[in-house]
């Protein structure tokens, strides 16, 4: 699997080295460089006291739909969101060791979402308490008759957390073919990710 680490300068961190010990390094000022034709996963270094928003606002641009994610200095839950929002895969600690780097590698270049630790057990806190056995059922969302069989099918599979992969291996599919139905899904929805997709199909409005 084919990295790029992007940074004010190019000098990697140890344990980026062991995580992804083939990784290329590049400056902000050098994003033209990174090969249009390869497919891989960029990471993108956001410093102590940086907008996420202005960091991403270039590099967004030139990862030509490859996932992306922020290794930040001092990453919480509100930056986590906005990292989403502007549209990378997923946002973690800089210092991240080696291991979680893999971890969070191998969940995006499926097609996953990396939220963090922190912020996964809030939603899972706040599905707990909207859907507990005595809160109010969210108002029902007839979403599903607006897709095929097979594309709720997906739709229900990416909402419970599977990947790309897992779905494709589940139902004896290609990856290709399900990130076509999942395209499909957006549009048909109106909805930009799989996180979006997630919280409809779950009932949440968080």
């Amino acid at each position: 699997m084919q990295h790029w680490i992007i940074d004010l300068e190019t000098s990697p961190l140890p344990s980026w080295l062991e995580a992804m010990p083939n990784a290329q390094m590049f400056r902000r000022d050098q994003l033209a460089n990174i090969p249009a034709e390869k497919q891989g996963t960029l990471w993108c270094r956001q410093r102590s006291g940086e907008d996420v928003n202005s960091v991403l606002a270039s590099v967004i641009a030139h990862a030509r739909g490859n996932p992306l994610v922020v290794l930040s200095d001092e990453p919480d839950e509100s930056l986590v969101m906005q990292a989403l929002s502007a549209g990378a895969a997923g946002c973690c600690n800089t210092n991240a060791a080696p291991e979680v780097l893999r971890q969070v590698a191998m969940v995006v270049s499926n097609g996953g979402l990396w939220v963090g630790q922190s912020l996964l057990q809030r939603l899972v806190g706040s599905t707990s308490r909207i859907l507990g056995e005595n809160a109010p059922r969210p108002p029902r969302d007839n979403w599903s008759a607006l897709l095929s069989e097979r594309e709720a099918q997906v739709a229900r599979m990416v909402a419970g957390g599977a990947s790309n992969k897992e779905i494709a291996n589940r139902l004896v599919i290609t990856e290709r073919t399900v990130k076509a139905h999942l395209t499909a899904v957006f549009e048909k929805l109106s909805l930009r990710d799989r996180l979006q997709l997630s919280l409809r199909i779950n009932g949440l409005n968080l």
